[in-house]
């Protein structure tokens, strides 16, 4: 079974509730009609309705059963005091809530904070960036995260590395230049994703240009101390470096340049890079060389599930972005 397919199939375990903030959006609705019918989610749009009735007809796509939400005229009564409660010491009055509220990404994560659905998928019509500053607005970190990043979950076909010839890049959409003590949080939030979303055991390698001290660099140095504080932070999860990519997924290679025994020298599945630089540029040569699947970018370090979408999605990718937010929302809610 196909990595995507195995996601897929958890997501039907638990029908979980998952907003999609960008409704009038033909690939929206074509994804979100996908979802519903093949029971990866309940999802719920935002939108004008009579726009997306409208397009949906143009499309020759019937919307029954599927909830629309308009932020423009639903009732604010739950949503602005919540919001006034978590900017307490702020000087925010009812009618700046409401004016940031009506707001499509903004709603959409308010209702993922008060609990009306378990989960959000956004940014096919909006930057990454916008959807991170309405979620960490809106929905925060974490206890113990100090900035959000994302990931990448990349199908690599005919590839005898990672798992099975799947990864997870990590960051790779996010953070430009994070400090060692979030190159640490990168590190083990991704390799809870590794766990709970993909079910493997994590291995998780800190990249560099050096492999255990070959090289004498500030930047290396960045990813020898982030390496340690991430073993600090989770003792119970398998993460060496520094490594050079070669030396991290290649079991010859690694025999050669890693003279200490570790388990994850050329075995690694999760592929933790030092900047934005890194991670960018090889989750696309991977995807356009290697001709991979590149999932995401998925965001993590959120209080609660919510996901980004590339500008460029096509209806698959909004599909598998649902049911990976719909296995993270079950994760989640045990």
């Amino acid at each position: 079974m196909m990595l995507m397919d195995e996601i897929k199939e958890k997501s039907r375990k638990k029908h979980t509730k998952i907003v999609l903030a960008e409704g009038e959006d033909e690939r929206t609705i074509k994804a979100t009609l996908i979802a519903f019918n093949d029971g990866l989610a309940i999802p719920v749009i935002l939108g004008n309705a009579d726009r997306i009735k409208a397009l949906a007809e143009t499309l020759n796509l019937s919307l029954g059963g599927i909830e629309i939400i308009d932020p423009e005229k639903s009732p604010l009564d739950k949503y602005i005091p919540l919001y006034i409660k978590a900017r307490s010491g702020k000087r925010v009055t009812e009618g700046m809530a409401e004016k940031l509220l009506r707001r499509p990404l903004y709603f959409a994560a308010m209702m993922v904070q008060a609990g009306d659905v378990d989960g959000m998928v956004a940014g096919c019509l909006s930057l990454t960036a916008t959807v991170v500053k309405a979620s960490e607005l809106i929905i925060g970190l974490k206890d113990g995260v100090s900035a959000p990043s994302s990931f990448f979950i990349m199908s690599v076909p005919n590839c005898p590395y990672g798992e099975d010839g799947n990864f997870i890049y990590a960051d790779a959409g996010v953070n430009p230049d994070p400090t060692p003590q979030e190159l640490a949080e990168i590190a083990v939030l991704s390799a809870g994703i590794a766990r709970d979303l993909l079910g493997w055991e994590p291995r998780v390698a800190m990249l560099s240009f050096s492999t255990k001290g070959s090289a004498v660099h500030k930047r290396i140095d960045k990813v020898i101390e982030a390496t340690k504080i991430a073993k600090e932070m989770a003792p119970d999860i398998l993460i060496d470096g520094e490594f050079q990519l070669d030396a991290a997924i290649v079991p010859e290679v690694a025999k050669r340049k890693v003279k200490d025994s570790s388990s994850v020298a050329g075995k690694a599945n999760v592929l933790i890079f030092p900047d934005l630089d890194a991670g960018n540029i090889s989750y696309k040569l991977t995807q356009y060389l290697a001709k991979a699947d590149a999932y995401g970018p998925l965001l993590q370090g959120f209080a609660k599930p919510v996901n980004d979408l590339s500008r460029g999605a096509n209806v698959d990718d909004i599909v598998g972005v649902i049911a990976v937010t719909s296995v993270e929302a079950q994760a989640s809610n045990q």
